[in-house]
């Protein structure tokens, strides 16, 4: 019997290694990372599998969305994979059954929050929004209430939902929040927060001087104050939103196969130091934050249910167009 065990676990190391050898052919990828990081995870997933080519078109998450949405029109979806910004566009694909299930994925290391329970879309990364300062502001904020604060007043800067997925996910999990709520952005609005244009904007305003507080993905001041500028990142006690760039495959993918391994090369230990080692917060536990980052058992993350954010989108769109104007 024990003669039985081991040629059978024999023969699963085979068919594995064989597996990874017979993955090839071409692999469209459409992602919304930046090109450079884009390349990188590219060049990463063909040294483990040379046999694939990967052919990749990047853009804004927008931008991707409508490309798909005009092939399937088409009857004509050209990728493989996505990787993209945010778990309510996978989600709203999902329901529409675009997206393949990899049921032999593994995600027992990873918070089941982060992650779908039906194996079609996976998290590689965890880019949190939360609080910037000026570290020349008269208030260490720690709490998002602290922004209510009148040392705050009229000197707010936020990125605009209508125009910043993350900015969207961030409102959606503050206004769910029972202890905020949407009287927290009507707070806000009192303050003399204006939220337009995306994170990059809200960060020059902050590291500038001409804002001193505001809402911006953690990455941007984490790595720019290791450069020296005048900024301050804060997980505040409440938690912290966030938006996982999930990867996933179509129900229409060309190369399966070659898909399901670049998803599993994503959500290895390997393929998270790889996100870690271009500045982000890996999604794994295990793999160790960023230069600048806390460890990630010490980062709160605030409730979030895709499906609930997906239903509630145009509502809340609405809603915050008529507190701040559109």
């Amino acid at each position: 019997m024990k003669n039985l065990l081991v040629a059978a676990g024999l023969l699963t190391a085979v068919s594995t290694s064989a597996f990874a050898e017979d993955v090839s052919g071409k692999l469209v990828l459409y992602t919304s990372q930046p090109n450079a990081d884009a390349q990188a995870t590219v060049d990463a997933f063909t040294a483990k599998y040379p046999g694939v080519e990967v052919e990749w078109v990047r853009d804004g998450t927008t931008k991707v969305m409508a490309k798909l949405r005009a092939e399937f029109e088409a009857g004509a979806p050209k990728p493989d994979v996505l990787l993209i910004a945010d778990m309510v566009t996978m989600e709203s694909l999902k329901q529409e059954g675009r997206l393949m299930a990899h049921e032999g994925a593994d995600i027992s290391a990873y918070d089941p929050a982060i992650m779908d329970t039906d194996k079609t879309y996976f998290s590689t990364k965890l880019i949190t929004t939360g609080i910037m300062y000026n570290t020349n502001a008269p208030m260490k904020p720690s709490s998002y209430k602290d922004l209510l604060k009148p040392e705050a007043k009229d000197k707010l800067a936020m990125p605009s939902p209508l125009t910043s997925g993350a900015a969207t996910i961030h409102m959606a999990a503050l206004t769910s929040n029972p202890d905020l709520g949407w009287a927290y952005y009507e707070g806000l609005a009192d303050q003399g927060a204006n939220p337009q244009g995306g994170n990059g904007g809200v960060y020059k305003a902050i590291a500038g001087g001409e804002k001193l507080y505001g809402f911006v993905v953690d990455f941007l001041p984490i790595r720019e104050k290791l450069k020296g500028a005048p900024v301050e990142f804060v997980f505040p006690e409440e938690g912290v939103s966030a938006v996982t760039e999930p990867v996933a495959i179509l129900s229409t993918a060309q190369n399966p196969d070659a898909a399901k391994a670049f998803v599993d090369f994503l959500i290895s230990e390997d393929g998270q130091k790889l996100a870690a080692s271009q500045g982000y917060l890996p999604a794994h536990p295990a793999v160790q934050a960023p230069e600048g980052f806390p460890a990630r058992d010490r980062i709160k993350l605030m409730e979030f249910d895709p499906a609930e954010a997906l239903e509630q989108d145009q509502a809340n769109k609405i809603k915050f167009t008529e507190i701040f104007g559109g």
